[in-house]
């Protein structure tokens, strides 16, 4: 059993930046790949990036390419998405995910979730 838990959201102006933290319970953290999406009420779950274990490798969805980065330490059992540049229509909640397999942190499919941090930007 992974538990993760997500920080680092909050009220931002658009232009501004924010980073957000996921930590892991596990110390098989550097086992799994990690990802982030969100998800706006009443839409579909939209995936945003994911790292593998060693932090050697990213996926990015063309939405958040070049505005967005991710991270780990493995050292401390944390990913982080560093998100600059935020429009409003990056207002939604933040999810960090888990999964031993990459294509399922890629695909949603992954096996553990946390429970999400609210990040919201004004226009």
């Amino acid at each position: 059993q992974v538990q993760l838990a997500e920080s680092g959201g909050g009220l931002v102006q658009a232009g501004g930046s924010l980073r957000l933290s996921c930590a892991a319970s596990r110390r098989t953290f550097n086992t799994y790949s990690m990802g982030w999406f969100r998800q706006v009420p009443g839409k579909e779950r939209e995936f945003l990036v994911a790292i593998n274990w060693s932090g050697g490798s990213t996926d990015y969805a063309g939405s958040v390419k070049g505005r967005f980065t991710i991270s780990r330490d493995n050292a401390k059992n944390t990913v982080y998405l560093q998100m600059n540049s935020l429009k409003p229509e990056d207002t939604a909640v933040y999810y960090c995910v888990a999964d031993r397999d990459p294509i399922r942190v890629r695909d949603l499919l992954y096996t553990y979730r946390g429970q999400g941090t609210q990040v919201t930007v004004s226009s």
